[in-house]
């Protein structure tokens, strides 16, 4: 199981590349072993061209490296926060793809302006409150975990931290990435959107948000096949 997420892992931080979402050493992918509670996640600053699946670092829940020579990634406080605080998070993904970030730049959520949007997501991205500085990782983590306590941990998938990026999490480190690559294109929809209509733009209706987003992840769900 250990060596098929290490494998999934480095594939996902390799598919952020190809979508995109990063480039050089910006951002990273974890995943989880539930059964083992071992995360596996990308090195510290290694450029994604050079990455190996023997180079994915291993690491229990108080962030203890059991497997691997490099040191993980400096978001791993992140991530594990992620991981304790949402059971079902199976991926977690971190990304500084350009619009996405450009709104955590900006300091304001994204807002659901349509049902593109809404078919992923229930209502505009969240921002987190400001991290402090010392202990600044586990502060970023402390400031997701509540801004996804209070938006619903269902149905919050993604956060912006201002001035620094989104973080998103699925039931695996696979749909991790879809969401971001998702919350990306959403990101750019919602800035041309209002680069379009400036000044005279409506967020989606919340008939019309809650009919998207239940049809495909309500328990009445009946988007797709079964």
């Amino acid at each position: 199981m250990l060596e098929r997420l290490k494998k999934e892992v480095f594939e996902a931080n390799l598919q952020l590349v190809q979508e995109k979402l990063v480039i050089l050493t910006w951002g990273n992918a974890s995943g989880i072993d539930r059964e083992s509670n071992l995360v596996v996640i990308k090195p510290s600053g290694v450029p994604y061209h050079k990455l190996k699946v023997r180079d994915m670092v291993v690491v229990d829940m108080d962030g203890k490296i059991i497997e691997g020579d490099l040191k993980p990634s400096v978001d791993l406080p992140i991530h594990l926060a992620i991981y304790r605080n949402i059971p079902n998070a199976g991926g977690v993904v971190h990304t500084h793809s350009h619009f996405a970030t450009c709104w955590a730049q900006a300091r304001k959520p994204i807002p659901c302006l349509g049902t593109t949007h809404a078919d992923y997501f229930f209502g505009d991205i969240p921002l987190t409150e400001m991290p402090n500085t010392e202990d600044y990782e586990n502060s970023i983590g402390q400031q997701i975990i509540k801004c996804i306590l209070q938006n619903g941990v269902e149905r919050c998938k993604a956060v912006l931290v201002p001035g620094h990026g989104p973080f998103v999490w699925g039931e695996n480190v696979e749909k991790s990435v879809e969401t971001a690559f998702v919350l990306e294109q959403l990101a750019e929809m919602a800035y041309h959107t209002i680069m379009i209509n400036e000044g005279n733009i409506k967020t989606l209706e919340e008939v019309y948000l809650r009919k998207h987003y239940e049809r495909k992840w309500g328990k009445d769900a009946y988007y797709g096949q079964k």
